[in-house]
């Protein structure tokens, strides 16, 4: 099997000294060839979008920017933070992409010249598209909360991008002695993964309902209502007795400020010192979007509901937790789903078609216990220029399920993790 991954030397010398010509050419699909491809970021969103277009036609280059070697996911990191799961377990390497036909540079991509539509890789290399995509993630708005800062995060970690803020919680909970409280600060929306902070404090909660029984976890939320809330409520209820207590917005959940040196959070109706302070601020699209001018005063990328392309730069796209994807929530399900959708209109606009408008599919899997899952899912489609929910097509697991139906669906969600990173990744 080819290998196409290239050397940061190689790719350096090779891009550098085809510069010039690179900001001068014309696209390649004027020339009558299939066409070219950058794809940025090598996550859920990225990778699918790139093996996708690459299947759907061999013939088009595509070339898959990712300034990792290895992708650390996020979807089932809360199962490590409670001690029920390993790092590695997490992590997925390139190999089977590079092998695909599909060329991989490990370089961070630090801006885009759209005029010469050029994506510039650390300063130097230049690698040309005639269309791109952006799947670059979400960024941690550093300026969201008064007090917490990328200091900050190393007392109180958000563990909202899967790796050493991962660990560093699951250091942290196995540190605090039995008695201490496990605080976590909920963001108000957009922010990626809905249901996230609510499935680590369920599973935070069986961790210490095993071995820390006398602990407690506060979560103090800047919303009134979250995914799931329902299922997530009678869950504790039955699971975790006394052990979790959720404040609302509107009983002064809203945390206004943190102090790292105390581990203090204070909202509107006062402050929680921690032992453990779990932190998920606002968040907003990667860098490399704003710096292209995709993302908008939100932080977001508004794009086209049919191709996915910007609305602020043409010949861009935007898939995955940095678009605004109107009634589809920040997942990884939705990620591969958009990307997918992407990949079919970019082969049908190089071709000079016009793309079909797609129906896309969303299922969040949430482990309230290893043993105990829960769902919903969503179809979408576009209408009035943004994705819609289609009504009636989706739902939430039953309100009233047997414990069977809990552990069933705790299978399906392991089913699920192990098939799309085996799709995206294997």
């Amino acid at each position: 099997m080819t290998r196409h991954h290239v050397s940061r030397r190689d790719f350096l010398k090779r891009t550098t000294a085809s510069a010039a010509a690179v900001t001068i050419s014309a696209p390649a699909i004027a020339e009558g060839a299939p066409g070219r491809v950058v794809v940025v970021g090598g996550g859920f969103a990225g990778a699918t979008c790139a093996r996708a277009l690459k299947r759907i036609n061999p013939r088009i280059s595509v070339t898959l920017v990712e300034a990792s070697h290895a992708f650390t996911a996020c979807p089932f990191s809360n199962n490590v933070i409670a001690g029920l799961r390993e790092l590695k377990a997490q992590q997925f390497d390139y190999k089977r992409i590079e092998g695909s036909g599909i060329e991989v540079t490990f370089e961070p991509a630090t801006r885009i010249d759209t005029d010469a539509r050029t994506v510039v890789l650390s300063d130097v290399a230049r690698v040309p598209y005639d269309r791109l995509v952006l799947a670059p993630g979400i960024d941690i708005r550093w300026d969201g909360l008064s007090g917490y800062t990328e200091a900050a995060a190393e007392r109180m970690p958000h563990a909202w991008r899967a790796g050493e803020q991962t660990l560093l919680l699951r250091k942290q909970l196995e540190s605090m002695e039995d008695g201490g409280l496990v605080v976590i600060s909920a963001p108000a929306n957009p922010f990626r993964c809905p249901p996230g902070p609510y499935e680590r404090a369920s599973l935070i909660a069986h961790y210490l309902k095993t071995r820390k029984p006398k602990s407690k976890i506060l979560i103090l939320d800047a919303k009134d209502a979250f995914s799931k809330q329902s299922l997530f409520l009678a869950a504790w209820k039955e699971l975790y007795p006394d052990l979790i207590e959720w404040v609302p917005l509107s009983k002064g959940g809203r945390v206004t400020s943190v102090d790292p040196s105390t581990n203090t959070l204070t909202t509107e109706f006062g402050s929680h010192k921690a032992a453990v302070a779990n932190v998920i601020p606002p968040q907003k699209a990667a860098h490399i979007a704003a710096v292209v001018g995709a993302a908008n005063k939100t932080g977001w990328c508004p794009i086209d509901p049919v191709t996915f392309e910007s609305k602020l730069q043409e010949n861009i796209h935007v898939i995955g937790d940095a678009s605004i994807a109107g009634g589809m929530p920040k997942s990884a399900f939705a990620a591969n789903s958009q990307a997918k959708a992407c990949a079919a209109a970019l082969a049908k606009l190089l071709a000079g078609e016009k793309p079909e408008e797609p129906k896309l599919i969303n299922t969040c899997y949430s482990l309230v216990a290893p043993d105990y899952g829960i769902s919903v899912a969503g179809v979408y489609e576009p209408r009035n220029g943004q994705l819609t929910d289609v009504k009636g097509a989706g739902g939430v697991s039953p309100a009233n399920a047997p414990r069977s139906a809990r552990q069933l669906e705790a299978n399906f969600a392991n089913g699920w993790f192990k098939t799309i990173t085996e799709e995206v990744f294997g």
